[in-house]
């Protein structure tokens, strides 16, 4: 099969198409032919080891100290069960399935727990508008339901709310009954409002720090804000997410939590099978809509890196696999 493979740290150049040999269903997995998968700022930062505020040495004994230990990036696809191991009866071949591997999905076939961040693909999704989903919608998904326990009538402001996440923490943070508002460039403004925001800022030519209005819940999911200028719109018992942190903020987040007034909590979100279901019955019942800003074949993986690297994007950025024209890979 081929696969987009990166054995060393750096920019988009480092990755490039590789032969490896088709991966095999072990006992409770399954194995996928991919037919899209997303790129997301979390595939951007394991390739260029682009870990912020301080995490280097922690992402780095993570990812691989001197070079990668998971040469296969990928997290979102979508695709077709070719084959399932012993023992799994959640799915069958020919099954159209969506999910989150974490790793492997930028390439023709990888295999992952039948019991994961797996599900069948909604009825009326294609296979491009599943592969949009999950990294970003789960991400808003953990961090408003679970992190922030939002509540009906509560006010929640979303930083970057036109982005990869924030796009989707519009629509879950209305479907649990939240007044939202979207503070993103004027240019995406009607974006921001079609997607159910009651309200927008233009943040280029207003600091939403200095408002008056007091939120429940600041969701930034771009890393433009901080715990101080959070403080002065959150509410007394408000509370500030940051998708992006770094290692200051332990302390902060720690130190919020011992008294009264705002806090912060810091949160990596995960994947889970129930969380995929869930996506998929927001899907059906009209809460939750794929977001797509661009689609690249396969071959130009490192353009759709640097549109994500960009991070001016409205929605999910997809790699389409099923068409890939099969330019000639390197053999490993």
């Amino acid at each position: 099969m081929k696969a987009m493979v990166y054995h060393r740290y750096g920019g988009p150049e480092v990755v490039g198409p590789f032969e490896m040999p088709r991966p095999e269903a072990a006992e409770g997995e399954v194995l996928v032919r991919v037919t899209a998968a997303g790129i997301t700022t979390a595939d951007w930062r394991l390739r260029a080891s682009a870990f912020p505020g301080g995490l280097w040495l922690p992402g780095r004994l993570m990812t691989g100290l001197f070079r990668p230990s998971k040469p296969v990036l990928g997290g979102d696809f979508a695709g077709v069960v070719d084959a399932v191991g012993t023992g799994v009866t959640r799915f069958k071949p020919g099954d159209r399935v969506f999910g989150f591997s974490g790793f492997g999905a930028h390439a023709e076939y990888m295999t992952m727990s039948a019991e994961g961040a797996i599900a069948t693909v909604p009825g009326g999704l294609s296979d491009q508008e599943a592969a949009a989903l999950p990294f970003g919608a789960l991400c808003a998904l953990e961090f408003l339901r679970d992190v922030a326990d939002v509540q009906p009538g509560q006010r929640v402001l979303v930083v970057g709310a036109s982005g990869g996440v924030g796009g989707y923490a519009v629509q879950i943070a209305r479907w649990l009954g939240a007044e939202v508002t979207g503070v993103a460039s004027g240019e995406n403004l009607s974006y921001v409002r079609a997607l159910g925001a009651e309200e927008t800022v233009d943040y280029q030519t207003e600091d939403v720090s200095q408002r008056d209005t007091m939120f429940d819940v600041v969701f930034d999911t771009v890393g433009a804000m901080d715990f101080r200028s959070a403080k002065r719109i959150l509410a007394p018992n408000g509370l500030f997410l940051p998708l992006n942190f770094g290692l200051g903020d332990v302390p902060r987040a720690m130190w919020s939590g011992l008294g009264r007034g705002p806090r912060m909590k810091l949160h990596v979100n995960g994947d889970s099978r129930d969380g995929v279901q869930m996506l998929s019955s927001l899907v059906v019942e009209g809460h939750l809509k794929p977001l797509i800003d661009r689609v690249y074949p396969f071959d130009r993986i490192r353009d759709g890196y640097l549109h994500v690297e960009g991070r001016h994007r409205r929605g999910a950025v997809v790699l389409d696999i099923a068409d890939e024209d099969d330019s000639a890979p390197v053999a490993i």
